[in-house]
């Protein structure tokens, strides 16, 4: 009587340990699974390549320039190629795939059309609803128009009707999902209307639902105004940076990329986009330099 006693006391002890077991293995666990989770938060890197920066190499031979492209470690591509509904002359989901295959993601555009007159309105605004539906079936996540006409450059009404026009097709993006954004060169700050630089004018003009900026770093350098200043001014316009200097990245010495990156939540850059377009070397090997050097530097978080 007494060994079955025991017997069942030490039944009821290695089931007990055994729960406790159970739930200790399960709490060592936890932690795991949290970071495993946090890791595929992270997987979308932040840094992609304006395809205009191999420009050559893409009229050759797309699938092989976007090969060597995501070989290099780029995240995604930025496309400087449409017309008439195709990517670079290919089906937008076409296009797609073949940036998947090559390990990259297909996030964004650049294209564009002049600012319409009354007369040409509906023709410009069918244009766009071809583009946006050509990008909206490649899963893009923005496009942004990289110019404006001279018209923009002679008055402040010119500029008022391209930041009209901007809004009317920043409509039209957010609708199917896609943000609508405007890249800048030099000319933006060199060029004022009553003292205000006319980017600050595009900034004040147009709303933020509806557009937002893609600054390029280098760009605004070379109009002799300081990109930190526009953090401050106006936070979190800034969705997207074109990441440039003189040549390859970091090539020139002359611009001070850690202070940017140290303001890049407060400027709202989502993405980073190398962009070269003057070379030492071949294009493509300008490009892995590039990436190379960011990826060096302990500012540069790679991963979004």
């Amino acid at each position: 009587m007494i060994s079955k006693r025991i017997s069942l006391k030490l039944m009821t002890f290695v089931a007990v340990a055994a729960l406790f077991m159970q739930g200790f293995t399960a709490c060592n666990q936890a932690p795991k699974k949290a970071e495993e989770k946090s890791a595929e938060v992270k997987k979308e890197k932040f840094i992609g390549l304006q395809l205009w920066s191999v420009k050559d190499d893409m009229g050759e031979n797309v699938a092989a320039t976007l090969k060597a492209v995501g070989d290099m470690g780029y995240g995604f591509v930025e496309a400087a190629g449409y017309g008439d509904g195709k990517i670079y002359g290919i089906d937008p989901v076409e296009f797609k795939n073949l940036c998947e295959s090559s390990g990259l993601k297909f996030l964004g555009a650049h294209t564009g059309q002049a600012v319409p007159t009354e007369e040409t309105w509906d023709e410009t605004m069918a244009w766009w609803d071809t583009c946006i539906a050509a990008h909206k079936a490649a899963g893009v996540k923005w496009i942004v128009q990289p110019w404006m006409g001279e018209t923009a450059y002679q008055s402040l009404d010119g500029l008022k009707d391209y930041c009209t026009y901007f809004e009317a097709v920043g409509e039209k993006c957010n609708a199917a999902g896609i943000r609508f954004g405007y890249h800048n060169h030099d000319q933006e700050f060199t060029t004022e209307y009553d003292g205000k630089t006319l980017y600050d004018w595009m900034l004040e003009l147009t709303d933020p639902e509806k557009v937002m900026f893609q600054l390029d770093l280098y760009w605004i350098a070379e109009g002799g105004k300081n990109a930190l200043d526009y953090f401050e001014k106006y936070p979190g316009r800034f969705e997207l940076w074109h990441i440039k200097d003189e040549k390859e990245v970091g090539e020139s010495g002359e611009m001070d990329f850690a202070a940017l990156f140290a303001e890049r939540e407060k400027s709202g850059a989502e993405y980073g986009i190398v962009e070269v377009e003057e070379y030492n070397f071949e294009p493509l090997e300008s490009c892995k330099k590039s990436l190379e050097y960011l990826k060096a530097q302990d500012y540069v978080d790679f991963y979004e």
